[in-house]
């Protein structure tokens, strides 16, 4: 396969994996162009990998002049969906940042446009190819666990006033949702695709506690009951003092129990099995990780997953479907907490600003 015109577009903290990630296939993708608003953000990644490719602050711009085949959008997650689009409407295979979107209806847009256009879109969900979650993935899928009775995610994270007012953008209703869209959305990714994926019923209840600056929350507790008889538990905030704690994932079988947990769920801490070999046992340690940052080692395997899609012309492991699965489940977790009733899903229509005003500004 010929190489791919790649481009970035948003050069800010997520950025320097998705360069990383470029780089790490140099027979598949050539770098075409970087964007952002603020040029010196893009500058500034640039000198950091020795980069050559031009650097625009008007994506349409790039998108018109590099016409790149896959682009990757990793601005504020309030721009995601519209730029997602015009680069599907460009002919450019996408790799779009958590959330997909910030509604439903958009990401269904996205979804339906990459169709019509035969690109591929892949929701940046990377903890998923994290070694940890592959082995439990391969476990539950030679159906080790036997029924599955429940599984637990839980995101307990510090975000201070520093981290927000690097961008205003962050902890608001139309550019952002709290912290369950921005911290926690990859484990409850998780949660969801591990569980079964189907899901009957949320009850949730959120909060803001400790963020008075901000408009989303900052804590939200749910129980999430799946088709398939299962339960579900989401624990997720950013007030753990003094800064991240953990992020863990437990399943809990009637032959099986796991524990996912280190920064991004890249270590496991409990493979309880019958009949577990010395081999596997050593299996199971080399798939525990510690990378620099909460961030992991995933975008690199995703974008090789992304190439082998459209080389394969099959749909990439975290497709649009799945980006809008886990968007849907935050959504009726604010839907719960906002009515105080149970919300049933699938849900049609849903956006993070439905919840403007939930809770008073200082």
């Amino acid at each position: 396969m010929e190489k791919l015109r790649y481009a970035l577009i948003g050069c800010g903290r997520i950025s320097p994996n998705h360069i990383a990630a470029c780089l790490n296939h140099p027979e598949q993708l050539e770098l075409a162009g970087l964007c952002d608003v603020l040029p010196e953000r893009a500058e500034a990644l640039s000198a950091r990998f020795g980069l050559t490719a031009p650097i625009y602050t008007d994506y349409r711009q790039l998108l018109a002049e590099q016409r790149p085949q896959l682009t990757a959008v990793a601005t504020e997650s309030g721009r995601h969906a519209a730029i997602a689009l015009d680069c599907i409407r460009a002919g450019s295979s996408v790799i779009v940042e958590k959330p997909i979107a910030l509604s439903l209806e958009d990401a269904d847009r996205l979804i339906l446009a990459a169709r019509e256009e035969g690109v591929k879109l892949c929701a940046c969900h990377q903890n998923r190819f994290n070694p940890s979650i592959r082995k439990i993935r391969e476990a539950l899928e030679a159906g080790r666990f036997g029924r599955l009775y429940h599984g637990a995610a839980h995101i307990r994270w510090n975000r201070n006033q520093g981290y927000y007012d690097q961008a205003k953008w962050r902890g608001t209703w139309d550019q952002d949702g709290g912290a369950l869209m921005n911290q926690c959305i990859h484990n409850i990714d998780l949660l969801r695709w591990m569980m079964g994926d189907e899901v009957i019923e949320v009850t949730a209840y959120t909060d803001r506690l400790a963020h008075p600056y901000i408009e989303a929350e900052d804590l939200g507790l749910a129980l999430i009951r799946f088709a398939n008889g299962s339960y579900g538990l989401v624990e997720g905030t950013t007030n753990i003092f003094p800064q991240n704690l953990e992020e863990t994932l437990y399943l809990f079988g009637e032959r099986g129990t796991v524990k996912a947990g280190g920064k991004s769920v890249n270590r496991l801490e409990e493979w309880r099995f019958g009949n577990v070999t010395p081999e596997e046992e050593q299996a199971v340690r080399d798939c525990s990780e510690d990378p620099p940052n909460v961030y992991g080692f995933g975008h690199t395997p995703l974008y090789t997953d992304v190439l082998e899609a459209i080389a394969e012309d099959r749909p990439p492991l975290c497709d649009g479907e799945a980006g809008r699965r886990a968007l849907e489940l935050v959504l009726a977790i604010y839907q719960s907490a906002a009515s105080g009733k149970p919300v049933r899903l699938p849900m049609a229509a849903c956006a993070s600003t439905d919840f403007s005003g939930r809770f008073p500004m200082e």
